[in-house]
């Protein structure tokens, strides 16, 4: 049987970086079968599905490589498929039209609470299959009473709910829109999904989903419920936990290949592998060796792994990644010194946003100081960026192995630590005391650059 999986997020919001898990064990299922991964846009809910949010679902989907089969089904453009099924199912007997007001409803599922019973609805128009009323009757399906339905999970295993604890749940609204759960099951038919992939929020319905299968006589197909990601606190995974969208994630300066990596690795695993490409991932994936516990989401090891893709990227790559976070247009100049520094500024950053502020040294001039480079501006301390000045002015080569060697004998003549010198440079510099080598910083930006940063430094008056 070849493989038909989809992933059908909703546009009432920003994608959840737990429904971008969700649709990458859809892929690697997918691509690991040689079969089809399809996107369906679930926007049947008109007053909060908005066009931004669908464009920005399949914006993350083509930044993560998740390369979709065919067009995007458009939810709301089956409507009318929707509506026809729940006809017929009433036609067949196996649904039926409800008059129940929701006043007379509302009072039933009040004296169950207050009896301390759960509600369901209690069948009292379950043999009306005729008197339809326009703009009161909703449509029902007929579930079965008895005995027990069977899921075989492939992530959770075997699963029996009895019938007798599901509801005669409603397919048709009495305004004629069709319910998610309608929507969803006449969708993956028609679409000939064989493997429904989501996260284990939706097991109830999946029971509730298999009974409007049997209803219409379709083949049910196999279903795979993935545990949700928890924060580190054990709750579900929220933006009171830093980020929860994959927008929050671009934002925060991380890398396609290290967000697919990660999310990966939350709840599947492959023997003691962390670093995983996209090749060996989709040889090794399958959906049966998801773990049933919820995957905790490590902000450090995500750090730990973008910090690893940067380092992997070409410099130019990396610069092309970085420049949204610089906010700026950058001089060839500037853009080259940077490409030179690249390899030392990769060594102390985990993420873009880390990369862009610490490259500016060599953008740009520092429009302030920290607190701890005001006592280089001590007569001490300024007689040494004096001396630097003049050594460089007089140096043939600006080269850090040689400009090292000059501070070291300008810190051994004046009784100080080469430590000295060097975050003198560096506050003059970079307006900072950490940065990478000061020697190699002067290297790049160059005689006048460097002369033109200490003097500036030396005038100020902080």
């Amino acid at each position: 049987m070849a493989v038909v999986v989809r992933f059908a997020p909703s546009p009432t919001g920003v994608l959840h970086i737990g429904s971008v898990r969700t649709a990458l064990f859809n892929w690697l299922y997918a691509r690991h079968n040689g079969g089809k991964f399809l996107l369906r846009i679930e926007d049947t809910d008109k007053l909060r599905s908005t066009e931004e949010n669908a464009q920005s679902i399949l914006r993350i989907l083509k930044w993560l490589q998740l390369d979709w089969d065919g067009e995007p089904v458009i939810q709301s453009s089956c409507v009318e498929r929707h509506k026809e099924v729940a006809h017929n199912l009433v036609k067949e007997g196996r649904a039926y039209f409800c008059n129940c007001s929701p006043e007379e409803l509302a009072l039933k599922k009040e004296a169950a609470i207050k009896d301390g019973k759960s509600y369901k609805y209690d069948g009292k128009c379950r043999e009306n299959t005729t008197n339809y009323i326009e703009g009161k009757s909703v449509i029902r399906l007929r579930s079965d009473l008895t005995g027990a339905t069977t899921l075989n999970d492939l992530v959770q295993g075997g699963i029996i709910t009895e019938n007798s604890q599901l509801d005669d749940l409603v397919l048709l609204r009495s305004d004629g829109t069709p319910t998610y759960m309608l929507s969803v099951v006449v969708d993956d038919h028609d679409m000939d999904i064989t493997h429904v992939i989501r996260g284990d929020d939706h097991l109830t319905n999946t029971f509730r989903q298999i009974q409007i299968y049997q209803a219409c006589g379709w083949n049910i197909p196999n279903f795979g419920h993935i545990p949700l990601i928890y924060g580190p606190d054990g709750a579900k995974l929220s933006k009171r936990h830093g980020a929860a969208s994959a927008q929050d994630y671009i934002d925060l300066g991380y890398l396609s290949e290290a967000i697919f990596n990660y999310l990966l690795r939350l709840g599947w695993s492959h023997g003691d592998e962390e670093i995983i490409g996209r090749k060996d991932a989709v040889e090794w994936f399958d959906i049966c060796d998801v773990g049933q516990s919820p995957a905790r989401f490590d902000m450090a090891k995500l750090q730990n792994l973008n910090a690893h893709y940067m380092k992997a990227r070409d410099n130019d790559s990396i610069l092309e990644c970085m420049k949204p976070f610089l906010k700026r247009e950058l001089s060839d100049i500037q853009a080259q010194r940077i490409i030179r520094g690249m390899d030392s500024l990769k060594a102390r950053a985990k993420t873009l946003v880390d990369l862009a502020e610490s490259s500016l040294i060599y953008v740009t001039e520092p429009d302030g100081f920290d607190e701890g480079c005001v006592k280089y501006l001590m007569p001490e301390n300024i007689d040494l960026l004096k001396d630097m000045i003049e050594i460089i002015q007089n140096s043939e080569s600006i080269q850090q192995d040689s400009l090292l060697e000059s501070a070291k004998s300008l810190a051994n003549k004046n009784g100080v630590k080469l430590v000295e010198v060097a975050q003198a440079l560096r506050s003059a510099l970079c307006g900072r005391l950490v940065s990478p080598s000061v020697f190699e910083i002067i290297e790049i930006l160059g005689k006048d650059e460097t002369i033109h940063r200490i003097r500036r430094f030396i005038s100020m008056d902080m």
